[in-house]
């Protein structure tokens, strides 16, 4: 018969996205590609190089540029400009997420990486600021670094001389064509849709007078609404299904960090100690149980998942999905030893309740061993355990609601019991 891994199902601290690749680091902060960019590039380079003729009248138009159409429209040289623009205008992204980047470093907010995928990019803080000037300075140094570079390139195009054959032609082309689509690019970022740069400078604004949950929350419902008519514009004014996909990932982005702020206000001050399952109200399973016995004590008593003991130690942790990987004729010759994850994710007391949610969120787990500095197990934390505290604080008499009231959040100094 079969034999169920023992002891293989580890859980890592902090699993590789599979999705994502490292091509290099820029003043030590990892860049990274989504796979939906190697999509998105090719696109991007297709559609500009099955427009040259537009775009060469529009850059005509706008600069004054005196390119010569014929010329580079000629053979597979479009698909060549197509191809340089495309970078370069990716090249543009990867340097306006490196201006919020220095900027968060300079305030001591380490950047975990910088990504690039199909809606752009993306610049990973580690952890928010709070300090509306911080922020402000932050969220405006990305469209200053995109309006630099358009700067630079419209110099650049200028210098050149017209007419002096294809090559230059060809990098005067793609230089106007930078020219504008990074002021494009910085102008569209300070549109109010948070949380792109234009709605973390409207966040940092309002908070000046304003709690910062306050200020998110009001950010947040103005980058929805902004998000719709964005969505709404680009399929039934432009019939861009490309806008409308941007559109869909604001309204989300937008209402996600408001519920992130939302959950950090309600917890500021809750530690894993106030919210998690306390060692003694844990039910535990013996590592020589077997796992027809197991099934029967999660059917009754409603649980998926269990701490391990043996000896009156916790040796491991075992979930329904453990059990499932046996058959069902084979589950009374195994044991939940067999079966058990023994490289488990523990968590202080001590740490505060949003960092455990991260860290469940990062290792997509659904519980946490609880342990003091010897290993001693204290308790168990799950999500519902968390969910269920929030619940309680805002229910709570002494808890004023986010967006009811500017004045601080006042939460119980009592540990939550259920």
């Amino acid at each position: 018969m079969a034999v169920p891994p023992r002891g293989l199902k580890t859980v890592p601290r902090q699993p590789p996205d599979m999705r994502r690749f490292r091509i290099g680091s820029a003043f030590g902060i990892p860049i990274q590609l989504d796979l939906t960019f190697l999509l998105v590039l090719p696109l991007f380079a297709w559609i500009i190089g099955t427009q040259i003729e537009q775009t060469t009248e529009l850059l005509n138009g706008t600069l004054n540029a005196g390119l010569d159409v014929a010329v580079l429209t000629d053979g597979a040289l479009v698909w060549v400009l197509g191809i340089g623009a495309a970078l370069g205008l990716f090249t543009g992204v990867v340097l306006h997420e490196l201006g919020h980047s220095l900027v968060a470093i300079r305030y001591g907010f380490p950047i975990d990486s910088i990504t690039l995928w199909l809606f752009g990019g993306i610049a990973q803080l580690s952890e928010m600021p709070e300090d509306w000037k911080q922020e402000l300075v932050i969220a405006i140094a990305g469209p200053i670094v995109s309006i630099a570079i358009g700067a630079v390139c419209f110099v650049a195009f200028q210098i050149l001389p017209s007419g002096a054959g294809t090559i230059v032609e060809s990098t005067r082309f793609i230089l106007g064509y930078l020219a504008l689509m990074n002021i494009a690019l910085a102008a569209f970022n300070m549109l109010p849709g948070f949380p792109m740069d234009g709605g973390r400078v409207l966040r940092a604004l309002l908070a000046r007078r304003r709690s910062y949950a306050r200020a998110t929350t009001i950010a947040a419902e103005v980058g929805k609404i902004f998000a719709v008519f964005l969505g709404l514009f680009g399929i039934f004014v432009l019939g861009n299904i490309f806008l409308a996909g941007l559109a869909f990932f604001i309204y989300i982005g937008a209402a996600g960090e408001s519920r992130q702020t939302s959950m950090r206000a309600a917890f500021e001050g809750v530690t894993v100690a106030d919210v998690m399952t306390p060692a003694d109200h844990v039910t535990t399973v013996a590592d020589d149980m077997s796992v027809r016995e197991l099934i029967q004590t999660m059917f009754r008593e409603r649980h998926t998942g269990y701490p391990v003991k043996r000896s009156g130690e916790v040796v491991g942790l075992v979930t329904l999905e453990d059990a499932r990987a046996v058959q069902e004729v084979e589950r009374e010759a195994y044991t939940v030893g067999d079966v058990m994850t023994t490289e488990i994710i523990t968590i202080s007391p001590e740490t505060d309740v949003m960092d455990a949610l991260t860290s469940l969120q990062q290792n997509s787990v659904g519980r946490l061993l609880v342990t003091d500095e010897d290993g001693s197990f204290e308790g168990l934390l799950t999500r519902s355990d968390i969910m269920t505290a929030l619940s309680i604080i805002k229910s709570s008499s002494d808890y004023t609601a986010i967006g009811e009231s500017e004045t601080e959040t006042v939460r119980p100094e009592s540990r939550i019991e259920r």
